[in-house]
């Protein structure tokens, strides 16, 4: 193995930093810094001073703080140290210029720059991408990793897509669009693509690529539940069998050999902190964030900030309503991902590649005007006052039902009204694959009593519950397993779980039982219906899938015309930021009454809080530097104004971070710390609101639990007003102590719940409504029937229709003999109008009677233009992202005009892709290619 000079002659100011902070560092990713077989201390760099000209250039020799080698001896990377009390970048060009240095005087490759004050550390790829701050040294299997991909990896720009993954005209430009961005060393990509477009498939052909070529070795793909992790492994098994996947069926610890790894957010983020059994933040090379929404910006965005990857999103929110944090996430303007293709875009392909929709609207007379005396039926009413009850007592607004009122005969109207209007299967019977998405897990658990009851011949198989809570969900033979791909059951009674992600191409009908207010959300949960189903993969129990129908029983449709983007909902602040807050409150009120006990009392539980931050955080890690300053006991001798604010603005939102806790003790020890600084405070009003909500909580410990029992004494004497009128801290510490621990148990004694009824409900209102893209030629399908249906009608009567049926040929005459016919029997069959209805300007009347007659099917203009293209771009997978934008014009072109000429290619609307139309983007070649391919299709 080869070795260099050594000296030890360490910078006083830094040897501190380098021994306790960045030593440690350096050998938690293996590396041995006392070993100098793996790392060089005080590396002798040489160098000269060429700098004038006009002046011999002179040698001389400098020192870098650590060289790290790799296997054959050869520096693999240079890391520049720095006090920890000074910006970490002071050493970035000393770094990087000792990385140019020894690759000049030793040879081999450029060494990867690493510049860090112990707290921050930089990476610096030279020559490929900017310096990134990371969170932790690479291993030395991460850095030859790096170094084997910079060295090996081949050009994207014609690289041919599988097209047998994703070979869709749009799925092709995605990917080009994200490898040229690659190529231009841009990090980060957005995919915008509607659902049922087949995200997972281009994604897949994604990595496939990245992997042929050298730039990504192992993948992650981020998901938000598991089912969709196991629908995502099933994805990847089926594409790219031969890449190894984690997790296998009962893996529970993450190992390293794999290529593919899937995994929910909170799994991952277990991974990283788990200090024991963490990844390298160097471990993947690309993580894609499935679902890409809100909930990564908080706790979860932590996974994407910690690994040193590209990072893709996949989303199926409409651009327009994407939040502005996505963009910025994703590094790309507002309203400008890297690639989208809506809903619209692909209902209105020919053929459609999505599926579109019938809304039928129904109100019952409950949801419409309440529950009162006035709307409960005469039977109904006398049966409660031989009941006992109080008629005037009930009065629920309709926007109440499942949240303060039940009513069974409105859950059981909606279950009947379903089961008549559904799209049923082949038989005509029993309903296609359903989802009802339901408002809660008990909403959901009455709706399945309700089936059984309605139809109980079905035997409790008709309709099931599926919670991601229940492990009978998950895994072959689990619910969502028999939902997919057995006959039974046909209807999913859901809470959340189906809204996203989950693809079951057989889904006929949707059915909104409750209201929705996010309009991301809306239609995520449209898309599960919107995925066509091939004729060759029909089951027995589908039908033909030309639509699907939603029911809407809450009038979400009418919501969203008024409110185009829904209801923002309020962003919770976390209950550990909450407590720190009050608790600082406090503090800062005791010091205001020069109640120093207090305050110093409050101050040792506030330390004790921040103990409980998790220190292998990406957060609480980029927050080292500035944590420093609570360290000393000096920080806390004398907490002055100033000190207070850092802890307010700095320290307190850090508690995001808390995932791990007993919330339910949290929240109670909150309402103390909040009763006692409004008790010190003389807030009278405020005291009063709080102290009665606490006495209530406290009163709902079940005193049948034995730990609960043992303090009935203190539960008994805190519920009187005297208790409370003497309040101290040795009291308000005692509550938090005794029976904080104790609220996990309130909820067995919680008998409170909504009102439950089983009262007469009528339909009032009962529609259909249009909402969302439509096809324009409503009429123009009528004009079909209509046709269809005379021809069909004329088969039995006329000669000239049963030879043509029988397969045999007619002449001219009878041709003509046979159109007048029709035209007699309707003025408006005539050949204009056919080619218009049937979109095929050249086709001849005995192409159309063929067509209707079924003997021989007449594909229209546009899908014949359309498949034509889509086969040129699959036999072209290496276009560029340019390239395809025109030809997506092209067809378009061809489509609406019917023709082309070569002159058309280099005026408008050609010359909105380049000032020179095809010159601009072809080659000669290419462009010849075109043109007889275009000259081909026009005249077939």
């Amino acid at each position: 193995m080869q070795t260099f000079d050594l000296t030890f002659a360490l910078n006083p100011k830094e040897s501190h930093t380098r021994k306790e902070i960045i030593d440690k560092k350096l050998l938690s990713a293996g590396w041995d810094v006392e070993n100098p077989l793996w790392v060089i201390k005080e590396f002798t760099v040489e160098s000269s001073n060429n700098n004038n000209l006009n002046e011999p250039s002179k040698s001389y020799n400098t020192f870098s703080d650590y060289v790290l080698l790799g296997k054959d001896g050869k520096p693999l990377a240079v890391v520049e140290a720095k006090k920890s009390s000074v910006d970490a970048s002071i050493g970035r060009e000393q770094a990087k210029q000792y990385c140019y240095h020894i690759q000049a005087t030793k040879g081999g490759d450029l060494p990867f720059c690493f510049y860090t004050n112990g707290h921050d550390i930089f990476f610096w790829d030279l020559g490929n991408y900017p310096p990134k701050k990371i969170y932790g040294f690479p291993t030395l299997d991460d850095l030859e990793r790096y170094a084997f991909i910079r060295k090996k990896r081949k050009t994207l720009s014609g690289e041919l897509i599988n097209t047998k993954i994703a070979g869709r005209d749009y799925q092709i430009s995605a990917i080009r669009a994200v490898l040229e961005a690659v190529e231009k060393k841009k990090r980060k990509f957005l995919l915008v693509m509607a659902t049922g477009t087949g995200k997972t498939r281009t994604c897949i052909a994604l990595v496939d690529a990245l992997m042929r070529t050298g730039w990504a070795e192992r993948v992650l793909f981020l998901v938000d539940r598991i089912a969709l992790r196991d629908q995502t492994l099933d994805a990847f098994k089926e594409h790219l069998p031969n890449e190894p996947r984690w997790p296998k069926q009962g893996e529970k610890e993450i190992v390293k050999n794999r290529r593919i790894y899937v995994s929910t957010y909170p799994t991952m983020l277990n991974v990283i902190r788990d200090e024991e059994k963490s990844l390298s933040p160097h471990f993947f090379d690309l993580i894609v964030v499935d679902e890409s929404h809100r909930s990564i910006y908080n706790t979860y965005q932590e996974v994407l900030d910690y690994f040193n990857t590209i990072t893709l999103g996949l989303t199926a929110t409409p651009t327009d309503v994407i939040d502005h944090n996505t963009f910025q996430l994703f590094e790309t303007e507002d309203g400008v991902p890297t690639f989208a293709y809506s809903y619209d875009e692909a209902i209105s392909h020919i053929p459609p590649y999505l599926c579109n929709f019938q809304v039928m609207k129904i109100k019952t007379k409950f949801q419409d005007e309440g529950i009162n005396k006035r709307t409960i039926a005469l039977e109904d009413q006398k049966n409660l006052i031989l009941e006992g009850k109080e008629i005037e007592e009930i009065n629920y607004e309709g926007t109440e039902l499942e949240r303060k009122v039940i009513n069974r005969g409105t859950n059981a109207l909606i279950v009947r009204e379903f089961m008549e209007e559904s799209i049923k299967d082949a038989n005509g019977v029993l309903p296609g694959k359903t989802i009802f998405f339901c408002a809660t897990k008990a909403h959901a658990r009455r709706m399945e009593e309700i089936f059984d009851a309605l139809y109980p011949e079905y035997n409790g198989e008709l309709a099931k519950v599926l919670v991601s809570e229940d492990p009978r969900v998950y895994g072959k033979g689990g619910l969502l397993d028999q939902f997919t791909n057995n006959d039974m059951p046909r209807i999913a009674l859901s809470v959340d779980m189906l809204d996203t992600g989950i693809d079951v191409r057989e889904l006929v009908n949707l059915v909104f039982a409750k209201p929705v207010y996010s309009y991301t959300k809306f239609w995520q949960m449209i898309g599960r219906g919107t995925r066509l189903l091939e004729s060759n993969k029909i089951k027995p129990w589908c039908t033909e899938k030309n639509n699907f129908l939603i029911l809407d029983c809450w009038d979400n449709f009418e919501y969203f015309k008024l409110n185009p983007k829904g209801k923002e909902l309020k962003v919770q602040v976390p209950l550990p930021v909450r407590l720190f807050g009050v608790r600082l409150d406090k503090i800062e009120k005791a010091i205001e009454l020069n109640e120093m006990v207090i305050a110093n009392k409050e101050i040792e539980k506030l330390k004790k809080q921040i103990e409980t931050l998790p220190q292998s955080s990406v957060v609480i890690l980029d927050a080292k530097q500035e944590l420093r300053k609570i360290e000393t006991e000096n920080y806390w001798n004398h907490l002055s104004a100033d000190k207070i604010e850092f802890l307010r603005a700095f320290v307190k939102p850090l508690f995001r971070t808390v995932s791990s806790s007993d919330f339910k003790a949290m929240r109670f020890e909150k309402d103390i710390v909040e009763v006692s600084l409004a008790f010190m405070a003389n807030e009278k009003e405020k005291f009063e609101t709080i102290k009665e909500s606490i006495i209530e909580v406290i009163a709902e410990l079940p005193l049948s639990v034995n730990v609960v029992n043992k303090e009935e004494q203190l539960i008994r004497k805190c519920q009187t007003n005297h208790y409370w009128a003497t309040l101290t801290e040795e009291k308000s510490d005692e509550l938090i102590q005794k029976l904080a621990p104790l609220m996990k148990f309130r909820e067995s004694n919680d008998t409170s719940g909504p009102a439950k009824f089983n009262f007469k409900d009528l339909i009032t209102e009962k529609e259909y409504v249009e909402f969302g893209p439509q096809h324009e030629a409503l009429s123009i399908a009528k004009y079909r029937e209509l046709v269809e249906q005379k021809i069909n009608e004329l088969v039995l009567s006329n000669a000239l229709l049963q030879k043509i049926k029988e397969g045999n040929e007619i002449t001219e005459a009878e041709i003509e003999h046979l159109t007048e016919e029709l035209h007699n029997e309707h003025p408006h069959i005539t050949i204009d109008l056919l080619r218009r209805v049937y979109n095929h300007r050249k086709a001849q009347f005995l192409q159309f009677i063929k067509h209707i007659l079924g003997i021989k099917t007449l594909t229209s203009f546009p899908e014949t233009v359309t498949k034509a293209f889509d086969e040129f771009i699959a036999q072209h997978s290496y276009l560029t992202s340019r390239q395809l934008q025109f030809l997506d014009l092209l067809r378009n072109f061809i489509i609406e005009k019917g023709e082309l000429n070569k002159r058309n290619l280099i005026e408008s609307p050609f010359t909105l892709i380049h000032p020179q139309g095809i010159r601009g983007v072809f080659s000669s070649a290419e462009i010849d290619e075109i043109l007889t391919f275009t000259k081909n299709l026009i005249a077939a």
